[in-house]
């Protein structure tokens, strides 16, 4: 076969892959048409062939061009559909989170989240688990990264940051050595215990002096973050200036979260045996002590020079060793069970003392109760208040304290001059060890007591256990939490979304601003208080400036008492809370400067990880953590009725607070007063009690065959707040021409929802949550949030617009007349 030349075979690359059979033929096929015409048939077959072609190029150029449109809408005005992989990506999740068996007007939080509750089923360690506790877990792992990996983070650490990342590290490490917590036993534990036992002394005085060490044993307890008796803290004096640190007096944190469970036999019943054997292994370690031979393995801490006797003559609890010839040996156990019967008695007293939680959350008037120093020294005299404060705060003495429930005094003073020394030590012993055992090793049997009551109270699984990774992580959270979210943020939070974040909010601001002229329960001077008020709020987005996350060296300063030993993981948690209590002490008495409120969202818990908000009405703004402002609350590339309606629901959410039951009491200035007219009041009253009704129509089922009803009062706050949805989807519309002009109003593949609807469904999806029955009676008692079901459709049956954008009857359930609607902001 002859060779094909180079030129021949360039020839025939360059033809068409179709060539003409008959080239000889070279007439047009439209020619051929004019010469000879076709019959009927065949107009029909050409018309028909010329549309497919049509269609199919229609077909394969369209999505080359919406994707194109998806990827630069910056400058394509009019956008249609995203075919990004994020758009997609975002799309499928939200198919997948619907159940569309479920109709919308009937069951929205269903209909919106009935597909993502049954992909999550509550795993077996968690008593509830949402969108928020999901994405604090993936907020957690970017941080778990960078503990176990420092390298990742050499692209702009300093000497500083070596320093940071070190204690960083040695926080961790000392909580994921699992090894060396088992080993050291109670021991950490022992020593706190027995510094409390030195301190306060009381059984080895006269019965008429039992008090003696009282102040000193509550000083060190509270220096440690250990709630005992009343709790003090360090806030603005709302009433005279907001900014002058004062001394508030309270009621304390309780062994059971609220008074309710108090009064249930079968919780006391576990309550009870829970504190009968963190007494027994309290008594067990320390006869261990005292019967070594070696002086090393004795545990306990030289306080004043005096080394504690314990046990031996008057040793604790007290029983053993004292019984005359021929007595039958005391049982040690029925004598740890009786103390524990009492203690709890104790400490039912306390709790039927103390104000109900709907009043300490939805009234700062009634609790604020100025009063000089000496009524509260003169009514509480069991406590030498002097000692206390020698201890806890050396360098000023207050003249003035804040009382919030003024009765607890005086109630408490009662109970506790007809209780006998013994139970009161057992009481303090018993706080801190239910409060401490969970730093311990999990093989100790204090860790074991105090987890059968977390598993009574939230429902957890016997024995289920989550990652000791993500438990780890989220201890340096809460020690060091500035400290590790400086690089949380580098990691997750750049300057375009912090821009896009903050616009949301200013948006939200002041549409929430032009909306107050339309409230018909607001005359026009309260309008005018209201809009100024508003206008001054301070926005924070992203991370504090005090300590600044851009400055490792603010940060090292802010944390100068916390530890990062590796091998001493309670000591290390011991540190940060004493660390944090000292600065607030330091505070009293002082006053702040504009940049030092940012310390405040400490006392939120808001370092920049934290999948939460917050609001400060003293202060007067706004903060917004990097921790939430990611999916699926925020992404600054999603369509505006996206976000919208995630977090810019949860802007409007905390805007709203400012003027809620409780906000709404503080002025510009975070000055508590009544700053509207009396009409005005009425009005807001009004409307209160309607939401107030509405919620506590609402109930949950006890997991018992019962059924609790809501909290009307307590939740009132916080559902007003949630009525601040208006907002967000009126921001939304107010911007809307501009922002779909560039772009950002693009629809999302495969999703047969107007963009009103998504708005809605993307409000709704983040509330999704599975809760286990004990976690969700925990919560109406004692939080002033609603469940998630009822934010969803309790929020949206106040809301016309949702009624319309999903077309609902007048008959539908989340539809409900106007009459019966609870409609805050707007004229209805």
């Amino acid at each position: 076969m002859a060779e094909r030349s180079a030129s021949t075979e360039q020839e025939q690359e360059d033809a068409p892959l179709l060539q003409d059979l008959h080239a000889e033929n070279t007439t047009s096929i439209l020619d051929q048409m004019k010469a000879k015409p076709m019959m009927p048939f065949h107009k029909f077959l050409l018309i028909f062939v010329l549309i497919l072609l049509l269609l199919s190029s229609v077909l394969f150029i369209l999505p080359y061009k919406l994707e194109l449109k998806g990827r630069d809408r910056e400058g394509e005005a009019h956008s249609t559909v995203c075919l990004t992989e994020e758009c997609i990506m975002l799309s499928a999740s939200i198919l997948s989170s619907l159940d569309t068996s479920k109709d919308p007007c009937e069951d929205f939080y269903e209909f919106a989240n009935g597909g993502w509750l049954r992909a999550h089923p509550l795993p077996a360690d968690k008593g509830g688990f949402g969108h928020f506790e999901s994405l604090a877990q993936d907020n957690k792992r970017v941080i778990q990264r960078i503990l176990e990996d420092t390298t990742s983070t050499t692209s702009f650490v300093t000497s500083d940051d070596d320093q940071l990342l070190t204690k960083l590290g040695g926080f961790y490490s000392s909580c994921m050595n699992e090894s060396r917590l088992d080993e050291r036993g109670h021991e950490p534990l022992m020593v706190v215990i027995n510094n409390i036992r030195q301190l306060f002394k009381g059984r080895k005085e006269p019965e008429e002096n039992k008090f003696k060490g009282l102040a000193a044993a509550l000083a060190y307890m509270h220096s440690q973050g250990l709630g005992a008796l009343f709790s003090f803290d360090i806030e603005g004096d709302v009433g005279v200036d907001s900014d002058h640190m004062v001394l508030w007096f309270s009621q304390p944190s309780l062994g059971l979260p609220s008074k309710e469970y108090y009064e249930e036999d079968d919780t006391c019943e576990v309550y009870q045996d829970v504190i009968g054997r963190l007494l027994l292994i309290v008594s067990e370690e320390g006869e261990q002590a005292l019967h070594s031979q070696s002086e090393s393995s004795l545990v306990f801490v030289q306080i004043n020079n005096a080394w504690p006797p314990w046990p031996g003559p008057g040793h604790w609890p007290p029983w053993g060793g004292d019984e005359e010839e021929g007595q039958e040996p005391i049982n040690k156990t029925q004598k740890v069970h009786k103390l524990a019967k009492e203690v709890v008695k104790f400490e039912r007293e306390i709790a039927r003392a103390s104000l109900d939680l709907d009043i300490v959350y939805q009234d700062p008037i009634a609790t604020y109760n100025p009063a000089p120093i000496s009524n509260l020294t003169s009514t509480l005299l069991q406590i030498q208040f002097e000692e206390y404060f020698s201890r806890v705060a050396p360098k000023n003495f207050p003249d003035r304290v804040i009382l919030t429930y003024p009765p607890y005094a005086q109630s408490l003073s009662e109970i506790l001059e007809k209780t006998s020394a013994d139970v009161i030590e057992a009481y303090l012993v018993t706080r801190a060890a239910l409060s401490l055992s969970s730093y311990l090793g999990m093989s100790t049997e204090a860790w074991k007591a105090q987890r059968t009551l977390v598993e009574m109270l939230t429902g957890v699984k016997k024995g289920a256990v989550g990652e000791r990774s993500e438990y780890c992580v989220g201890q340096v959270e809460e020690a060091l939490g500035f400290a590790a979210g400086r690089y949380f943020v580098n990691e997750t939070f750049g300057d375009k979304s912090k821009e896009k974040a903050t616009r949301i909010v200013t948006n939200i601001v002041q549409t929430f601003r032009k909306s107050l002229k339309g409230i018909d329960w607001m005359d026009e001077q309260s309008e005018k208080a209201a809009s100024e008020k508003a206008e001054a709020i301070r926005v924070k987005v992203g991370y504090p400036l005090s300590p600044n996350t851009m400055d490792p060296a603010s940060i090292i300063a802010y944390y100068r008492l916390v530890t990062g030993d590796k091998d001493k993981f309670f000591e290390n948690v011991l540190s940060g809370t004493l660390s944090d209590r000292s600065r607030h002490w330091d505070e009293l008495g002082t006053q702040r400067n504009v940049d030092a409120w940012e310390v405040f969202m400490y006392r939120w818990k808001m370092y920049p990880s934290m999948v939460d908000a917050c609001i400060n009405p003293p202060a007067n703004w706004m903060a917004f953590p990097a921790g939430i402002l990611q999916p699926p609350f925020f992404h600054r590339d999603w369509p505006g009725y996206i976000v919208y309606g995630a977090i810019g629901f949860v802007a409007a959410h905390e805007l709203t607070h400012e003027f809620d039951s409780a906000g709404r009491l503080y002025n510009q200035k975070g000055k508590l007063e009544e700053w509207w007219t009396n009409s005005t009041s009425e009005g807001f009253q009004v409307k209160q009690d309607c939401i107030i009704h509405q919620f506590s129509e609402y109930t949950i089922d006890d997991g018992k065959g019962g059924e609790i009803h809501l909290n009307g009062n307590l939740t009132s706050g916080e559902n007003i707040a949630d009525s601040g949805l208006i907002q967000a989807y009126r921001a939304w519309k107010a911007q809307y021409d501009s922002s779909y002009e560039a772009g950002d109003e693009y629809l999302l593949p495969g999703l047969p929802y107007s963009r009103e609807q998504l708005f809605f469904i993307s409000f709704a999806r983040i509330w999704a949550k599975n809760t286990m029955h004990a976690a969700l009676v925990q919560q109406v008692r004692t939080d002033p949030h609603s469940p998630s079901k009822f934010r969803v459709e309790g929020t949206v049956s106040n809301v016309p617009e949702f009624a319309e954008a999903f077309k609902c009857s007048p008959t539908a359930k989340l539809n409900p007349p106007p009459e019966k609607q609870c409609i805050f902001w707007g004229s209805s």
